[in-house]
């Protein structure tokens, strides 16, 4: 089904409880969640038919939908059970899952304080986020134009649909000059995030990733830090200024979706895939397949 529009595919989709045709998963054009982003996800991958840290990523989505100020009317368990069983009916091993929780269509406007809460889960085959041959070798990041906001205007610690407005017209903006991504600052000036991804910095063997004070503090990104630090890695989390890109000798991006994709330029700096880079992009795959890590040290 590669390339297929994603309305156009075959299979089921869990929603509100049931498991339905993938074709008849539709909400209303008047959903609030649409008009005002009143809409909470989850972005998951399975591994030879394990969902990868499930548990975990529904607690956030969850928490999520608190900070957007409702509640998802199914537990942590029926929602678990019901990714299981929606990747034995797909009939999927390697996979993408896709929750999402939005207020629904009752009132319109601003307050919607009495809408029925939806809830949706699909699956799909999905290879690596960027492009395998671009991955190995490092791939380009742009500089984007707009910055992850201050904490006192948006819900930042919830994985939220209006969040990734500004996302999406970076990642075109640096799409349209060639790069693979882009890399956003925060209001103050200081190094954030990528458009879908945290970043990391290496230098002189240490390991520098900015405070997730005002943008998502990633699964994966956890994962990865507790990765380094059982090599004996030092990660410094701290605040990290654009110019001193210039000094960093490695550079990485962590997500479900990039899993940990090195960097081989950001705007005008540059830097090289080096061995701290390849191992942890090897630890990170025996992790997430069960398979041992290599006891070699870097």
């Amino acid at each position: 089904m590669a390339g297929l529009p994603f309305d156009q595919r075959d299979g089921e989709i869990w929603f509100d409880g049931k498991f339905i045709p993938w074709a008849d998963a539709k909400l209303h054009v008047l959903s609030h969640g649409l008009h005002y982003a009143s809409c909470v996800f989850e972005g998951e991958r399975a591994y030879g038919g394990q969902i990868f840290k499930s548990e975990e990523h529904t607690k956030r989505l969850h928490a999520s939908a608190g900070e957007l100020g409702f509640v998802i009317p199914w537990t942590e368990t029926q929602i678990n059970e019901a990714k299981e069983e929606l990747l034995k009916r797909m009939n999927l091993v390697d996979a993408y899952l896709r929750p999402v929780a939005w207020r629904g269509s009752e009132m319109m406007g601003v307050s919607a304080q009495h809408n029925t809460i939806h809830l949706a889960i699909a699956a799909w085959e999905w290879p690596s986020y960027f492009k395998p041959e671009e991955r190995l070798k490092g791939i380009r990041l742009d500089l984007a134009k707009y910055r992850r906001p201050d904490p006192q205007t948006a819900p930042y610690k919830s994985k939220a649909a209006g969040l990734y407005m500004i996302c999406t017209l970076s990642k075109h903006a640096a799409e349209g000059k060639g790069y693979a991504d882009a890399m956003m600052l925060d209001w103050r000036g200081q190094v954030a995030e990528a458009t879908g991804a945290n970043v990391f910095f290496i230098k002189d063997g240490q390991i520098h990733t900015p405070k997730p004070d005002c943008f998502l503090d990633g699964i994966t990104r956890r994962t990865v830090i507790g990765l380094a630090r059982d090599r004996g890695i030092e990660v410094i989390e701290r605040v990290i200024m654009p110019e001193e890109m210039e000094g960093f000798e490695q550079c990485f991006l962590t997500g479900t979706a990039a899993e940990v994709t090195p960097v081989s330029e950001i705007g005008p700096y540059n830097f090289q895939v080096g061995e701290i880079t390849k191992t942890l992009m090897e630890d990170y795959d025996a992790l997430v397949r069960a398979k041992q890590p290599s006891p070699a040290a870097v």
